[in-house]
């Protein structure tokens, strides 16, 4: 269900924020007992403000509420990326080839689900991230991928 949630605002806000001038990078929807956020990560080529995050959050704000997509309460988030920037597309994962990322799967492969290492390359027609770790070097499938971070350098 969160997947469908995730995709149907993507599909509703993205020419949104795009025609306001940022990058829509991703959306999670996190779902607990006490609490719902809709968090949107955005960017621009300038970075993002705390007055671009509340432009943002005003122009989705008001869609929607129209649209009424999630029917429960939430909170709606919008954010910068971040210096432990997440990634969501294979173009994210491209823009960040040598760079350290840390991973959690869906579901574990080979009785791990998270990973830590350096991007080595992009098989984007087989939705492969090729990763070495400090043990040895994974292939994952991106659809397994379930958050993706790079790892802050301070």
């Amino acid at each position: 269900m969160m997947t469908r949630i995730v995709e149907k605002v993507t599909v509703l806000v993205e020419p949104v924020i795009n025609d306001i001038g940022y990058e829509l990078l991703g959306i999670e929807y996190i779902s607990s007992y006490s609490k719902n956020i809709l968090r949107l990560y955005i960017d621009s080529v300038k970075g993002i403000s705390v007055n671009d995050c509340e432009l943002a959050s005003k122009q989705v704000s008001s869609i929607l509420d129209v649209e009424s997509l999630i029917d429960c309460r939430y909170d709606l988030e919008v954010s910068s990326p971040g210096i432990a920037r997440p990634l969501f597309k294979v173009k994210h994962y491209q823009r960040f080839l040598g760079y350290d990322v840390k991973l959690r799967l869906v579901r574990a492969l080979d009785g791990q689900r998270k990973f830590k290492g350096t991007i080595l390359s992009i098989r984007e027609k087989d939705n492969i991230i090729e990763l070495a770790t400090e043990l040895k070097t994974v292939e994952l499938d991106f659809n397994m991928i379930e958050k993706a971070n790079l790892v802050a350098i301070f």
